[in-house]
């Protein structure tokens, strides 16, 4: 298919066919720009505040729930099996990988779903639901792991989670059928760390389920795999827009749900191959009842195009009502923001050009007959994937790429940004963050996502060496585990009665001081 879009003029990262001419300012700008971190409070006291990346801790409600926030929603032709599409969904954002000694888990009472519009009616014609539950198998101890877990079924492994997938099928919003695709299927647990998860590819690998009819699921933590430099908060990187370009995400993982399914399944037909795609979590109640507290489609909708006001409406709303909302997208305050302090012209209004593009599709490309607005990643199943990914996806001629569906090395950001300071009509732009890539390599093959960073990550402590135990501080006496003058089992036991004993001299010792204060009180 002949590219929509051409670069043409267009310079620097963006296209081999330009130069770098307008580096400099432009560059410093492009950084301060992106990252969906432009919002009118951080614009407006240009002070530090919390970040927001692609629906990460995007509207004032789910910031407070991260097991039930979508921080990312991906779609693509499976580049290895291109008569399947893969689903990608992340929940939980900023995961801290050391965050023990309770990691992260899928909440039980979510449903966890992800809808496809096969006709452009705005009304999901199939849902695919999954459901977590939890099993502790000892809970005397603290321990998310007792030993070195080597599977998913070992013993050692004391926390673990199962779901099951339901197939859903709709007709005008309404259930006509339900079937269990998978049922009690593993997840992947938490990196915790190389002495407790020695082999952790042999768990993901493990994690992989494939159901019958040739679809196949995942659904564990894995690195995050979008990629931008959210420090704007910080006084616009450092106060003199020259701290740009570094990955804000590298380090934090998030848990994600990824599903391959035949192309056939989710599309109306191979005429029509369209098919839109939107992800969202639902809540139980304490009456036992579900709400819809999370929603996501195209990268940063609730960031950058909704105000404050409409942050929670969205996340509790359905595309079929998104004509509520669009004159954030006619109207939108951010090119505003970026005239108002850069001086770069915002493109005129209404913004047309947006609609087509994040809330149609684009004609001939990925928009389907008789489309209804709504915001919604549309996906043309058809087009075959590309076997040199451009970042900038169609903007830079690729048309397997954002905004037609969206792969895990999509720059979305950069793309997103040149488009709404009017690229599509003729302000022709290089705006971006700096952040070309994941800090990670993705993998090749279903679930594509790379795998987590692991708990143990840090440098090792002061005065040790690979291979040995760390020093104790209560004396020359207590060797390192395994060394020539004492076995492991004894310095084990003398280290912890010295610290059973340091610990009871303490608390003897403030008992006293506080029997001695009362009895010097005059009531």
């Amino acid at each position: 298919m002949t590219p929509l879009f051409s670069r043409g003029a267009l310079s620097g990262r963006a296209s081999t066919g330009r130069g770098t001419g307008r580096t400099g300012l432009v560059t410093l700008i492009c950084g301060a720009l992106a990252a969906g971190g432009l919002t009118a409070a951080g614009v407006a006291t240009l002070a530090p505040g919390a970040a927001s990346a692609s629906s990460h801790r995007e509207a004032p409600l789910i910031s407070g729930t991260p097991q039930y926030d979508n921080t990312d929603l991906y779609a693509f032709v499976s580049p290895d099996k291109p008569d399947t599409t893969t689903i990608v969904a992340n929940w939980t954002p900023f995961e801290e990988p050391a965050g023990g000694p309770n990691f992260y888990t899928f909440a039980d009472d979510a449903q966890y779903d992800l809808h496809i519009d096969n006709n452009g009616d705005a009304q999901g014609e199939l849902v695919f639901r999954y459901t977590f539950k939890t099993h502790t198998k000892n809970g005397n101890t603290f321990l998310y792991n007792t030993g070195p877990v080597t599977s998913l079924d070992d013993p050692d492994l004391n926390v673990t989670q199962t779901y099951d997938i339901d197939l859903i099928k709709l007709r005008g919003g309404h259930e006509m059928s339900r079937t269990k695709l998978a049922d009690d299927v593993p997840v992947a647990p938490s990196n915790v760390g190389k002495a407790s998860m020695p082999d952790y590819g042999k768990l993901r690998a493990q994690a992989v389920y494939k159901t019958a009819g040739g679809a196949a699921t995942f659904a564990g933590q894995a690195d995050d795999p979008f990629f931008a430099d959210l420090r704007v908060f910080d006084l616009l990187y450092g106060g003199n827009l020259t701290e740009v370009g570094r990955d804000t995400l590298k380090g934090y993982n998030v848990n994600t749900i990824a599903l391959q399914v035949p192309n056939d399944l989710i599309r109306e037909s191979s005429h029509q191959p369209v098919v839109g795609i939107w992800s969202t979590a639902q809540r139980r109640n304490a009456q036992g009842y579900y709400s819809q507290v999370s929603r996501l489609g195209n990268p940063l909708v609730n960031e950058v195009v909704n105000p404050q006001k409409d942050k929670d409406r969205f996340n509790a709303s359905q595309p079929a009502y998104d004509a509520q909302f669009l004159k954030n997208v006619t109207n939108p305050e951010l090119p505003k923001l970026i005239e108002s302090i850069y001086k770069i012209k915002a493109p005129a209004e209404p913004r047309n050009d947006l609609v087509d593009v994040f809330l149609k599709g684009v004609k001939g490309l990925n928009q389907p007959p008789h489309v209804t607005p709504s915001e919604e990643l549309r996906l043309n199943t058809s087009i075959k994937p590309s076997m040199h990914p451009k970042r900038l996806g169609v903007l830079d001629g690729d048309n397997a790429g954002f905004p037609n569906g969206r792969r895990l090395g999509d720059d979305v950001i950069d793309a997103a940004l040149q488009v709404v300071e009017g690229e599509l009509v003729g302000s022709k732009n290089d705006l971006g963050d700096a952040v070309d890539k994941n800090d990670k390599k993705f993998e090749s093959y279903f679930p594509y996502i790379a795998q987590p960073t692991a708990g143990s990550r840090g440098r090792l402590a002061k005065g040790t060496t690979a291979g040995t135990d760390v020093r104790s501080q209560l004396g020359d006496a207590l060797q390192p585990a395994g060394s020539a003058s004492g076995g492991s089992g004894n310095t084990v036991l003398i280290a912890a009665s010295a610290a059973s004993g340091a610990a009871g001299i303490l608390l003897i010792g403030t008992a006293f001081a506080w029997w001695r204060r009362r009895l010097q009180r005059p009531y």
